[in-house]
């Protein structure tokens, strides 16, 4: 297949690659990019024979907004869109309405796989009208390892597969962090990249997020060259809102969440108040800052 992939970054650069390698033609764009094929929006759609495909694979909110009006304008009848980004699954079922009274099609790909993709393939999940899906199924078979695609929904359940997903990845991430802290805190000297290497052989926790960070604790076994700032990229937020929306409780992808927060604070407030309280109702000692 020929098709337009809209954005150049560490995922959507593998992926235009594993899809070449896989035989697809691919013109690229990129505002800042200068491996780009074409110039623009406009020149990447001229470069696309009907019914042509684009996907967007930038940040979501206003770049991928602004980028699909654009489109909008540029694509006839027949043509489809994919948005393999971290959109909101509102957004992609309201793109997919404007998209409709159009004639376009409109396909919203939850895709998980990192820097890893390329080699391994990528995960995909997606939503859309089954004809809309057909459309543009080779792609995600050929981006995926057997057996690691699935059409599992109408309009908007790509992404909030893939929303959920990364909920759930918050979670096992803050349970892994938690454990290994356990043990470096330990009166034991526990060889931590001992202990991650062999969990991933026989043991019920092995996942691949344990290979990873055995790979982690290998280059650095202290993890001394990392700060412990954790960023959040929207969808473990996102997943906690559905939750309260559907009445779902989800303590643990809501501390995993906070965790992250808290990572981010130089100085809590919060303790201080603790502290203070402690100090009021029990006379219990207050260590000065100066002494922190």
């Amino acid at each position: 297949m020929k098709l337009g992939m809209v954005g150049m970054g560490r995922m959507g650069g593998s992926m235009i690659e594993r899809l070449r390698r896989a035989g697809h033609e691919v013109e690229t764009y990129a505002r800042t990019n200068p491996e780009r094929t074409a110039t623009s929006l406009a020149d990447l759609v001229g470069k696309l024979e009907h019914p042509r495909v684009a996907w967007l694979m930038i940040p979501a909110g206003d770049p991928t907004e602004q980028a699909f009006q654009e489109l909008l304008g540029l694509l006839e009848k027949g043509d489809v869109i994919v948005d393999g980004g971290n959109s909101h699954f509102t957004d992609s079922k309201r793109r997919a309405g404007l998209a409709e009274q159009q004639g376009l099609h409109f396909v919203d790909a939850g895709v998980s796989g990192g820097v890893w993709g390329l080699e391994n393939g990528y995960c995909v999940m997606v939503g859309g009208r089954p004809e809309s899906v057909s459309l543009v199924e080779p792609l995600f078979l050929d981006l995926a390892p057997k057996d690691g695609y699935a059409h599992v929904g109408a309009n908007g359940a790509g992404h909030f597969t893939k929303m959920v997903h990364n909920g759930i990845e918050y979670g096992m991430m803050q349970s892994l962090a938690e454990g290994f802290e356990i043990m470096k805190a330990s009166e034991f000297d526990i060889d931590l990249h001992s202990v991650a290497s062999i969990w991933r052989y026989g043991s019920v926790v092995r996942s691949w997020l344990l290979e990873l960070l055995e790979i982690a604790l290998k280059e650095d076994p202290g993890l001394a060259s990392i700060a412990g700032y954790v960023e959040d990229s929207g969808e473990g937020r996102w997943s906690l809102l559905a939750a309260l929306d559907e009445d779902v409780p989800v303590p643990v992808i809501a501390s995993s969440l906070f965790a992250r927060f808290a990572s981010r604070q130089e100085e809590s407030f919060a303790a201080k108040v603790d502290a203070a309280l402690r100090n009021q109702f029990g006379g219990h000692a207050v260590k000065p800052e100066s002494e922190k």
